[in-house]
């Protein structure tokens, strides 16, 4: 029986080994960097309150990792479920809210009070000049933060999965555009004198790049900012919907974006939480569906004003885009999206809100050759699958039918195939004649054939 089906079975379930003297050393450490942060976010003397900086990320950084090697990497590998339901850090326990009251603070005054986090700015200064040949910024320091977390966890991720050659890849993956094409290339554009271009996000997720305003920034920048253009609307337009026709939308939600990045690592410990309901699948579809549709439309609108044809129109689109920033660029992506990992599940954002996911998964669902076959004989319904699905995709009980699972909010992370015991699920790029049949319609016809 699945675990998410019944937390209180989970209760009956053998919990995981005590801390040993290392694992606990290295959470101590993780201790210290954080109060080591929260002494740099409050001591007025710069040079005092960058000692502690660095000695925060040096003491989280080592501790992250040391632990991660002392509870993945020394024992042996596979997909390992105790006591998920028993710890208070990852059972929506006592632990558990004040990490989302923490990530949630983190974001409101990172978006609306951002002065109250200038001692943590200024002790980035000397990176920021390095790295963009620019004083740093709000959002430098989020970045920061935000690539060290992916990078951090991902390395958590590579222990633990290690056993699979397409979770380590995956991982390896997001690590690196997150890395790259998400922190280092941005800066690099700004010490060039270059418009900050992120190279990793295309339209409807950073809604902005086809608005006729950005466009015309761009433009006037020559011809990397032509380019630029070029890039955003091929990749939107054209590149996306090749792409997810040869590989679901996982070639994106799972390999490319940032914030799946931060989902899959970061947020890699409350993938169980996710709501497997059909209560919450019917509000996801509402939720999804109705933010692409309002940002094409915002998107058509702000070109159809900018053209001069409907002059009144400008004045009317510019509030609704700043609205829209605000409502989902900001509260939704972010307060709601991180904030609420560890009790939503960390795929929050990406499942309710992600116009880019809705647009992916329109595409996947409907014209894609992705699909995750089954095998209902091999199935013995322990519900690891559905454990994992960060999606809330209740797994097993297509499993349990040998039903292909072919889900617009699928985003083909491979986890419920990893975690089966039995390998009963497959992800398949297949011909799309016969998407939709069956593994069992399948082998019966075999059978059929060979008699």
């Amino acid at each position: 029986m699945s675990v998410t089906a019944s937390p209180s079975l989970a209760l009956a379930q053998p919990a995981g080994p005590a801390p040993v003297p290392l694992e606990k050393a290295a959470l101590t450490a993780v201790a210290l960097g954080l109060l080591a942060l929260l002494a740099a976010a409050f001591d007025a003397d710069p040079a005092r309150a960058r000692l502690s900086m660095y000695a925060a990320l040096a003491l989280v950084s080592g501790g992250t990792l040391a632990w991660s090697w002392q509870v993945f990497g020394r024992g042996p590998a596979g997909v390992r479920q105790h006591g998920l339901w028993q710890r208070a850090s990852t059972a929506r326990g006592a632990i558990a809210w004040v990490t989302g009251l923490v990530l949630t603070g983190f974001y409101v005054v990172l978006y609306w009070f951002p002065g109250l986090l200038e001692n943590l700015i200024r002790t980035l200064d000397p990176f920021s000049q390095a790295l963009r040949h620019k004083a740093a910024d709000q959002w430098f320091l989020y970045g920061t933060f935000y690539t060290l977390a992916v990078l951090l966890m991902g390395g958590r991720a590579l222990w633990k999965y290690r056993h699979s050659p397409y979770q380590r890849i995956r991982t390896a993956s997001v690590m690196f555009f997150q890395l790259g094409f998400a922190f280092l290339l941005p800066g690099l554009l700004l010490a060039f004198q270059q418009p900050e271009y992120y190279f990793s996000y295309f339209w409807p997720l950073k809604y902005d790049y086809l608005f006729p305003g950005t466009v015309s920034s761009l433009v006037q920048n020559g011809g990397l900012g032509v380019f630029m253009v070029f890039w955003g609307g091929l990749m939107s337009l054209v590149a996306t919907p090749v792409l997810t026709y040869f590989f679901g939308k996982r070639w994106y939600c799972s390999w490319v974006c940032g914030c799946g990045g931060l989902a899959e690592t970061a947020g890699d410990p409350y993938r169980h939480l996710s709501d497997k309901s059909r209560l919450a699948w019917k509000w996801e579809v509402r939720i999804i569906y109705t933010v692409l549709v309002v940002i094409v439309l915002l998107t058509v609108l702000l070109w159809v004003g900018a053209s001069g044809a409907v002059p009144a129109l400008e004045a009317t689109t510019q509030p609704l885009s700043k609205a829209y920033g605000f409502a989902i660029g900001a509260v939704f992506s972010g307060v709601i999206g991180v904030g609420f990992y560890p009790l939503m599940g960390s795929r929050v954002w990406c499942r309710f809100g992600c116009p880019m996911a809705a647009y992916l998964g329109l595409l996947q669902k409907h014209f894609s050759r992705f699909r995750i076959t089954t095998n209902g004989a091999q199935c013995i319904s322990c519900g690891n699958c559905s454990n994992v699905c960060e999606m809330g995709i209740d797994v097993k009980q297509y499993a349990q039918r040998g039903e292909p699972i072919i889900r617009a909010s699928c985003v083909g992370c491979g986890m419920c195939s990893t975690a089966c015991p039995r390998g009963v699920l497959n992800l398949e790029n297949g011909p799309r004649e016969g998407r939709y049949q069956g593994s069992q319609l399948i082998h019966a016809d075999s059978l059929r054939i060979l008699s």
